[in-house]
C-alpha cells in the first residue's frame, strides 16, 4: 500500500501527521485480522511505516491531476459576463468552460486570476463559489458566493438572478429563497438550462425525486451536451428505482461523449442495486490509475464492503479514498471520506474507532460539511457533550440553512437525547425532519442516501419499546432501496426490523428478519460489536 513514487528526501516524520496516527489502531486491527497473529511490536512498526510512507502534502495538478469529489449539481454559468476588463473576461470564459466540463480544479486558477484583474467581477466570484462547492470545499465556496452577492449591484439583471439563486442555495442554505430565485430565472429566461438543473438539486435535498427527474430532463432538453445533467439523470432514475431508464441514460451519455467521474459513480450504484458484481468492478476499474477521480469510486466500494459486514476491507478502502483525495490537495473531500467511515464505525458499535476517525477528519478540515458529520458521528458514538457544543455552533452559524436546521440538527439532537435515555424527546425533535427525511442534503458523502432521521427515529421507538412504530421506520429502508443503495444503514435496518418484531412478540417475523441480516452478513468480520449482539439476541429467540 506504500506510495509508488520515490520517497521525499525529508524525514519520515515529515509524513507522519496526527491524522495518519489516528488511523493507525483502526487499520492495524484489520491488517492483523488478515495476516494472522504476529508480534504486536512488529505490527505497530510495520503499520506506522506503511502509513508514514504516504505523503500528505498536496501535489501540483501537473503531477497527478485534480480530484473531482462531486461533479453533480452546481454549474453552467455563462461564458460572457459583466466586466470592464477584456483580460478578466478572457480568463473567466476559459474558467467557466472548465467548470461546465466538470474540470473544477482546473477552473479555479483561471477564475481567481479573473478576480485579480477585476476585483469587482461578481460573476467570476460566483463561478469560483460553484467550482469550490463541487469540490466539496465549502469554506472558500461560501466566501466567494458571499463576495458575489455583495457585488451583485454591479451585475446585469440576469446575473443578479443567477447570483441570488446561487447565494441562497449554496451559502445561506435558504432553500425557499433559492427556489424562488431559480423559478424566476427559469420563467424570465426559458432557454436557460441552469435553473432547471439546480431546481432539480433542491428537489433532491427535499426528497422529491419525481420533481427532480422532471427538472433534470428539462435541463438536458435545453442543453443536450451537459455532462452534469446527464450524470444527474442516472442518479435520479436510480433513486426512483427505474434502473432500466438509469442504464439508458448512462449509455446515452457515453454515446454523446459526456463521460464524467460521477457518471460512472452513479452507474456503480445502479449495478449494486441489480446485484451486478461484474459491472460494479468495471465501473471501479474505470477510475483506477486516474488520480483525478480515484477516490470517487474507492469510497462507495468501502460502503459496499461494509454493507456485507466486511469492515476490515471497508476501512482500508476508506483510508485509500482519503489518501487519494489528499494527494491532490483536496482535504475537505478527504475528510468527507473519513467521516463516512466514522459514521459507519459508530453504527457498527465501534465507538472508539468512530471518535478516532472523527478526530482524524477534523485535523484535515473543519469546514461546515465536516462539522455536521463530525457532530453526528460523535453523538452516535456516545460523546454527547462534544456533539452538543458542535450542534449549537452549527445552529448559530447557519440560522437560515434549511437542511441544517431541519435535517441535520434534529438528527444530531435526537441522537444526543437517545444517549441521555430520553427517547420520547428524540421522537419529538425528529418531527421537524419528517418532510425532509427522504432527501439527500449536503454533505452527502456517498452514492447511497443515509435516511438518518428515519434510522434514529427507529432507534428511539425501539428504546420506547414501540415495536410497531419502529417497524414502520426501518421498513422505509426496504421501500426506498433506490435512495439508500449501498448505505450500510440499509443493512442494519434488517436488524432494526428483527428487534422491532421481537418487541411485538412476533418471533416468527423476528427470526426471519434476523436471518435476512445474517444472510447479508454471511461472511462478515466476526468481531463487529453489532453482529455479536445480534447473534446473542437471535439465540434467545430459539
Amino acid at each position: 500500500m506504500a506510495d509508488s513514487r520515490p520517497l521525499h528526501r525529508s524525514t519520515i516524520s515529515h509524513y507522519c501527521t496526527l491524522e495518519k496516527l489516528l488511523w493507525l489502531p483502526i487499520l492495524l486491527r484489520s491488517w492483523i485480522a488478515r495476516l494472522g497473529v504476529i508480534p504486536i511490536t512488529v505490527s505497530l512498526v510495520v503499520a506506522a511505516w506503511l502509513l508514514c510512507l504516504r505523503p500528505t502534502h498536496a501535489l501540483k495538478s501537473s503531477e497527478v491531476g485534480a480530484s473531482i469529489w462531486s461533479i453533480r449539481k452546481y454549474g453552467n454559468p455563462p461564458a460572457q459576463a459583466t466586466t470592464p476588463s477584456p483580460e478578466a473576461q478572457k480568463d473567466y470564459a476559459l474558467g467557466t468552460k472548465k467548470l461546465n466540463a466538470g474540470d473544477f480544479s482546473a477552473a479555479i486558477p483561471l477564475l481567481q486570476h479573473a478576480t485579480e484583474l477585476d476585483p469587482n467581477f461578481a460573476m467570476a466570484y460566483m463561478a469560483l463559489g460553484l467550482a469550490f462547492r463541487n469540490l466539496k470545499q465549502y469554506g472558500p465556496a461560501n466566501e466567494n458566493l458571499q463576495r458575489a452577492f455583495d457585488l451583485s449591484n454591479r451585475a446585469s439583471d440576469k446575473e443578479k438572478l443567477m447570483i441570488s439563486a446561487s447565494y441562497h442555495s449554496l451559502d445561506t442554505g435558504d432553500l425557499d429563497k433559492a427556489h424562488q430565485s431559480y423559478e424566476k430565472w427559469a420563467q424570465n429566461y426559458p432557454a436557460d438550462s441552469v435553473p432547471h438543473n439546480n431546481l432539480g438539486v433542491i428537489y433532491g435535498h427535499l426528497g422529491q425525486y419525481d420533481k427532480q427527474r422532471d427538472e433534470f430532463l428539462e435541463a438536458l432538453r435545453l442543453k443536450p451536451d451537459s455532462a452534469v445533467a446527464s450524470a444527474n439523470l442516472v442518479s435520479v432514475y436510480s433513486h426512483l428505482y427505474r434502473l432500466g431508464e438509469a442504464k439508458t441514460a448512462y449509455e446515452r451519455a457515453l454515446a454523446g461523449k459526456l463521460e464524467s467521474p460521477k457518471l460512472h459513480y452513479y452507474r456503480y450504484g445502479v449495478a449494486f442495486l441489480e446485484g451486478d458484481a461484474a459491472e460494479m468492478q468495471r465501473q471501479s476499474a474505470w477510475s483506477a490509475g486516474r488520480p483525478e477521480s480515484d477516490d470517487i469510486l474507492l469510497s462507495p466500494q468501502s460502503d459496499t464492503e461494509a454493507f456485507s459486514g466486511h469492515l476490515g476491507k471497508a476501512r482500508e478502502l476508506s483510508w485509500r479514498a482519503s489518501e487519494s483525495a489528499q494527494r491532490v490537495g483536496e482535504k475537505e473531500a478527504a475528510a468527507g471520506r473519513e467521516m463516512n467511515a466514522a459514521l459507519r464505525e459508530a453504527e457498527f458499535g465501534s465507538a472508539f474507532q468512530a471518535r478516532s476517525l472523527t478526530a482524524a477528519a477534523l485535523t484535515l478540515d473543519s469546514a461546515q460539511g465536516t462539522q455536521i458529520l463530525a457532530a453526528l458521528a460523535l453523538a452516535r458514538a456516545g460523546d454527547s457533550d462534544r456533539a452538543q457544543k458542535m450542534a449549537d455552533e452549527l445552529e448559530k452559524q447557519n440560522p437560515l440553512n434549511t437542511t441544517i436546521d431541519r435535517y441535520w440538527l434534529p438528527t444530531i439532537r435526537a441522537a444526543i437525547e437517545l444517549n441521555r435515555q430520553n427517547p420520547s424527546k428524540a421522537v419529538e425533535i425528529l418531527q421537524t425532519a419528517a418532510p425532509y427525511e427522504l432527501g439527500e442534503p449536503d454533505p452527502a458523502p456517498e452514492v447511497g442516501g443515509f435516511l438518518y432521521p428515519i434510522f434514529v427515529r427507529g432507534q428511539a421507538y425501539l428504546a420506547r419499546r414501540q415495536g410497531s412504530a419502529a417497524t414502520a421506520e426501518f421498513q422505509k429502508f426496504l421501500d426506498y432501496r433506490g435512495v439508500v443503495i449501498n448505505c450500510p444503514l440499509a443493512a442494519l435496518a434488517h436488524l432494526g426490523l428483527a428487534r422491532a418484531y421481537a418487541l411485538q412478540g412476533d418471533n416468527s417475523n423476528a427470526r426471519a428478519a434476523y436471518q435476512e441480516f445474517f444472510t447479508l452478513w454471511k461472511d462478515a468480520d466476526p468481531d463487529i460489536p453489532v453482529l455479536i449482539a445480534s447473534k446473542a439476541e437471535y439465540a434467545k429467540l430459539q
